[in-house]
């Protein structure tokens, strides 16, 4: 079996772990505490991790060569993955999910900004057409809008954000150590969230979900969230091995699948039948951000091939 086949293959494995991770969240979000399950996944995380990396034979440092990149890596991805759960208490799994795919548009802008790579009018046209799919998912009319259809979107921002520095300061950290600022942020982040949670008044109406206390005299209920982490855990691990042995193209149109998987489980299990818009919508995220995965590929083997004629 060839490296890509053993990448799409993890891709595959891990979208199964995350998209059953995301429908237990919308299941039980407004019962259980958001900020347990993130802080129970932050620490699960971190125990697997140490574990492969025992089982490895690897030393265990999550220190940083760029400790404020690490700190602002970490807060904005918890931050927008905290939106996006939130969001699933209000909209479909697949608007949710479908939202968020537009972070390759993000990356491409951060991209350019932060890792300074020329965008051309190829580029430029398919985060345009990315972007009026996500208008005809969110449907926005002229007096109101649904403030939970934007959570995703910031999501997306702050995951592409998130991975644009990872990629800057990855020649210092390595993907362990940027791997457990994710899982140590989630679990400060969400531990200090909690304890102003409980000592303030707290009642702003669109993040009242956040306010659920956390349960710990129900091992029901601990089973459920730790079951949660853990597919989380797992999840991210298989993606991160994916990426180590399989083709980034290959890879990166694979994780698609996510998507596929959202809007069949969203119609069999809470019964969400996205409408015509929306699967309009959808095909046309999917479709340029294949797009872009294609002209990035190429680009790419273009460069490395001027490279090698002119050595």
């Amino acid at each position: 079996m060839n490296n890509n086949i053993k990448g799409l293959i993890l891709i595959i494995v891990g979208m199964l772990f995350i998209i059953t991770q995301d429908v237990l969240i919308k299941y039980t979000i407004h019962d259980a505490s958001l900020m347990q399950i993130l802080v129970f996944r932050g620490g699960v995380g971190l125990l697997l991790l140490c574990i492969y990396l025992i089982y490895s034979k690897q030393p265990i440092f999550f220190g940083t060569s760029h400790p404020y990149i690490a700190i602002f890596r970490a807060s904005t991805f918890f931050f927008g993955f905290t939106l996006f759960f939130i969001s699933l208490s209000e909209i479909s799994l697949a608007e949710a999910t479908s939202l968020f795919f537009v972070s390759p548009f993000f990356i491409t802008i951060y991209s350019y900004f932060i890792l300074n790579i020329k965008i051309g009018l190829n580029r430029i046209f398919s985060i345009f057409v990315g972007f009026s799919g996500t208008i005809l998912i969110i449907k926005p009319e002229f007096n109101e809008i649904n403030i939970y259809m934007l959570f995703p979107i910031i999501a997306a921002s702050t995951y592409a954000l998130s991975m644009t520095l990872a990629k800057k300061s990855a020649k210092n950290d390595n993907l362990f150590q940027q791997t457990s600022h994710i899982y140590i942020g989630a679990f400060i982040g969400g531990s200090v969230i909690s304890i102003l949670i409980h000592n303030l008044d707290f009642n702003l109406s669109i993040f009242s979900i956040l306010s659920n206390s956390w349960i710990l005299d129900e091992f029901k209920v601990i089973g459920l969230i730790l079951f949660i982490s853990t597919t989380g855990s797992i999840g991210i691990f298989c993606l991160i091995a994916a990426y180590r042995v399989g083709s980034p193209l290959v890879n990166s149109i694979t994780e698609y699948v996510h998507l596929i998987f959202a809007i069949i489980i969203g119609i069999i299990i809470f019964n969400e039948v996205p409408d015509l818009n929306s699967f309009i919508g959808i095909f046309l995220i999917m479709g340029s951000g294949i797009y872009v995965v294609f002209r990035e590929n190429k680009r790419e083997q273009l460069v490395v091939s001027q490279t090698t004629l002119r050595t």
